[in-house]
């Protein structure tokens, strides 16, 4: 069977191809030919069980926003992160992924494919980590071979793509001791991957035997996410010499992975100040490729314990309008311990709002469709329908409700303004045709757009 990018090198719309263009409101051949080029990737293991709702992630399509959820060596409650799961579905998430790395990883990974229909994701070398402890009580007392079966099995059980943290080498993971770094290494995976090579003097086997990688996910017709082992920990780490040799590392790797018609994207940061969040995603561009580009945040200050989704989302929202394909979420749990089922929904909605403010500058025309209708439904004091529209109902709906003294009627105001709204006040503006309204809208729109396009020739003029 061949895999997707096969496919669409042949001409050969699949069902999941089709789907996708459909839910995505662009033609079938411009999705086509996205796949065939890379630019676009659909991840679907063909041994998933489960039915899942696939997307698309890529070049011209919406951002896509990840839920990261897992067990901890010091906490495995498989309960909760069923739960978690079930939120992260119900709210909204385009992919999850099981970071587990404490209990039986094998039936956490079964349950929690069962428990969340949507393009699933693992880190493997958590599995081989485990292994070495539950084996030898030392996570490290593991093989190359125990790296490559740990990915294998993640294959085999379903799982549609992983992080494979291939881009730190013996030689990377040696300079790791002599380049300051502010905020050390975080990458969990980075660092068992890099602590293992530095104690038996051997190559990464996830760049050492990344061909024969190549082969398996293949068969499986598997995604590749090509990790940030050397992400920056802090601001203060944006941008140095360790991240950028890890992406030229990744983005060779990514050609590879394409030459053998297997999907495949890349990871970013990660901790990345305000000013250089535009940069690092133009900089990654020009690295790897026209390959969908996954980023961690970025968290735009290292002070916000407790409300990382919040700074986070601030650097997501520019990364999306820049670009990025894809966001990994944060909770307000981030560098705190594990999060709540609850915190799960607390981190992905910014995250959606973060993703859907991307696309209103990437993609404007089918984006603003959303705005327009709930500004619409605002305008008409038309509240069930503005609820209706809310990126969460439930909480919209909840604080429209909590007043004493609000008059429960689609003609009546808020709280907020009471007699003193606008749309009282002035009933004339309720009363503008839809279409008076969608002229205008897209003549701002169109002004805007050439307001835009005249500061970028003045920059490049400058």
């Amino acid at each position: 069977m061949g895999t997707q990018m096969n496919s669409g090198r042949r001409g050969i719309p699949t069902a999941e191809m089709i789907q996708v263009a459909k839910d995505e409101d662009i033609s079938l051949e411009t999705l086509v030919h996205g796949v065939a080029s890379g630019s676009i990737i659909i991840p679907k293991n063909i041994s998933r069980r489960q039915q899942i709702k696939v997307v698309g992630i890529g070049q011209g399509l919406k951002t896509k926003v990840n839920v990261n959820i897992g067990t901890s060596t010091l906490y495995q409650n498989l309960e909760e992160e069923i739960s978690k799961a079930r939120v992260a579905v119900k709210h909204g998430a385009d992919t999850i992924m099981d970071l587990s790395d404490g209990g039986d990883l094998n039936h956490i990974r079964e349950e929690l494919l069962e428990a969340a229909p949507i393009t699933f994701g693992t880190v493997p070398v958590y599995q081989a980590y485990a292994r070495g402890v539950e084996k030898f009580k030392d996570p490290l007392n593991i093989t190359s071979d125990d790296f490559l079966n740990a990915f294998e099995k993640n294959l085999k059980d379903g799982v549609d793509y992983t992080t494979i943290h291939s881009g730190i080498t013996k030689e990377l993971a040696k300079r790791i001791l002599d380049v300051q770094r502010h905020g050390g290494i975080v990458s969990k995976g980075g660092t068992i991957t890099a602590a293992w090579m530095l104690k038996y003097d051997k190559e990464n086997p996830y760049y050492e035997y990344f061909d024969y990688m190549c082969e398996i996910a293949r068969k499986y017709d598997f995604t590749f996410s090509l990790g940030d082992a050397l992400r920056p920990g802090s601001i203060l780490d944006s941008h140095d010499e360790l991240q950028i040799s890890e992406m030229i590392n990744v983005g060779r790797l990514a050609k590879r992975a394409k030459e053998k018609e297997v999907q495949v994207m890349i990871e970013g940061p990660g901790h990345v100040p305000l000013n250089e969040v535009a940069a690092n995603v133009r900089l990654a561009k020009s690295l790897i490729g026209n390959v969908p580009y996954y980023v961690l945040g970025p968290l735009v200050t290292d002070i916000a314990a407790g409300y990382d989704h919040i700074a986070s989302a601030i650097g997501a929202a520019v990364s999306a309008a820049e670009g990025v394909d894809l966001l990994c979420y944060l909770t307000p749990a981030e560098h705190l311990g594990l999060p709540t089922a609850e915190e799960v929904k607390e981190g992905l909605i910014p995250y959606r709002i973060a993703a859907h403010a991307g696309d209103l500058v990437k993609m404007r025309d089918k984006a603003i469709k959303w705005d327009r209708d709930i500004t619409e439904a605002t305008r008409t004091l038309n509240w069930d329908k503005q609820i209706s529209l809310a990126i969460n109902p439930e909480e919209a709906e909840r604080i429209r409700n909590r007043r004493q003294g609000q008059i429960h009627s689609n003609s009546a105001p808020c709280t907020m303004c009471g007699g003193a709204c606008v749309y009282i006040m002035l009933p004339q503006q309720r009363m503008y045709k839809k279409e008076i309204l969608s002229n205008d809208e897209s003549e701002k729109a169109s002004a805007l757009s050439s307001s835009q396009q005249q500061k970028m020739t003045d920059r490049q003029t400058s």
